[in-house]
């Protein structure tokens, strides 16, 4: 039996009782946020063929379900999900927060082909493809992207509201409160970099700007489209006099280390780090410690979370409104938010967002829980409207600054 105890001990370990604290972020309103640009297109990686969802009954139903209930309960959806025999995902990399692992568990359970388009897409990128390939038979079903484009998507009405089976293990300030959109796995923002190189060890933001740096730091990915490095920016704006009402300073922090020739535009991966266009980079925890992972006998990857500058943040699932594959897409999310899936984030070294509920009904994994990097200190979250200002900052400053 778990004790009050290790339930508390646990929950402090990885700082969960402070993300899951995280008040008024993202409230019922919905913000009309800055619309991205974008460029470029998906490409096109299966057949055009121009398909509707299933007009069957069954289909119909689970087209406008908002719970396993509404249509039969869940060996119906099962079921119906099977007739499907496919689910459309994008933007998912294999080795972020164990995607991969989690994908095939899915599959080998139900016998589902996923389809993973654009592996390495962004959180924009995502939304544009649910704009481009509507009505389509290869356009998404469900999305993952960052907070603001959660937002943004349900402001377009791009989401279709459903309520997975363990709906109640998450917390009210951490979900829409009309089902469009809810959290999934979270992390902190950190700093990687190889120790095998920098025997002087980075230890902030700042230190990053020395000489020893240049040619070195990444983010992960460009801000204007990428839920992690606008993270970046905004953990560099709150390292140096920022704050959620400003962001600014984030901007020319990056401006600085571009100046100094540190700052290296390639997204961080376990590939650019290993080549050496990323020796330095600045993502969060979740994949820096994967990174590390992969990269074991070859690059002494080190990491740490900056005591300045702490920004936490969760990622959000949704369903697409015109999912082609109605039934697959609420299978993946009643399993994503099982102990199975939930477990599956954890053992990639990301938060779930019902830890809390699992540390409490013994459903955790307590090797992958132990895992988790530490981190000391209180982080603060921006408000909703913050976090609108903030990206409207970044789309209309970052390309000339």
């Amino acid at each position: 039996m778990v004790t009050k105890q290790e339930i508390v001990m646990a929950i402090r370990q990885v700082a969960i009782k402070q993300l899951l604290s995280r008040k008024q972020l993202y409230s019922r309103a919905m913000a009309v946020l800055a619309v991205l640009a974008i460029g470029g297109m998906l490409a096109a990686c299966s057949s055009s063929t121009e398909t509707t969802a299933n007009t069957s009954t069954a289909g119909a139903c689970w087209a406008k379900a908002t719970s396993a209930s509404s249509c039969g309960g869940m060996t119906a959806l099962v079921k119906a999900a099977k007739a499907e025999g496919h689910l459309n995902v994008i933007a998912l990399p294999p080795d972020w927060a164990n995607y991969g692992s989690i994908i095939k568990s899915f599959e080998d359970k139900y016998g589902i082909s996923v389809n993973s388009e654009n592996p390495n897409g962004s959180s924009g990128e995502e939304l544009a493809a649910l704009r481009s390939q509507k009505g389509s038979g290869r356009a998404p079903d469900v999305v993952d992207v960052g907070p603001s484009f959660a937002l943004q998507g349900t402001s377009e009405g791009l989401f279709a509201p459903y309520e997975v089976a363990t709906w109640s293990d998450i917390p009210a300030d951490q979900k829409s409160a009309s089902g469009y959109w809810w959290y999934d796995y979270g992390g902190y923002i950190s700093i990687g970099y190889d120790a095998g190189i920098f025997h002087n060890a980075p230890t902030s933001f700042n230190s990053l700007l020395a000489p020893q740096y240049k040619g070195s730091v990444c983010l992960d990915g460009n801000p204007e489209s990428s839920g992690a490095a606008f993270a970046g920016v905004f953990a560099a704006a709150l390292a140096n006099g920022g704050s959620f009402n400003n962001i600014e300073p984030g901007i020319q922090y990056f401006k600085k280390l571009a100046a100094a020739g540190n700052f290296v535009p390639t997204g961080a991966s376990p590939s650019s780090i290993e080549s050496g266009q990323c020796r330095v980079t600045i993502d969060w925890t979740y994949l820096e410690a994967q990174y590390a992972a992969a990269l074991k006998g070859r690059v002494n990857w080190k990491v740490f979370v900056p005591a300045s500058g702490h920004y936490a943040s969760y990622y959000v699932q949704a369903i697409s409104k015109y999912a082609p594959d109605p039934a697959a897409a609420r299978l993946w999310e009643e399993y994503l938010f099982s102990p199975a899936g939930q477990n599956g984030w954890l053992e990639g070294y990301a938060m779930p967002v019902e830890l809390s509920s699992m540390v409490k009904n013994g459903t955790v994994d307590r090797q992958a829980l132990s895992a988790i990097p530490a981190v000391e200190g209180t982080p603060s979250f921006p408000s909703q409207s913050q976090l609108a200002k903030a990206q409207q900052v970044i789309v209309s400053q970052w390309p000339s600054v």
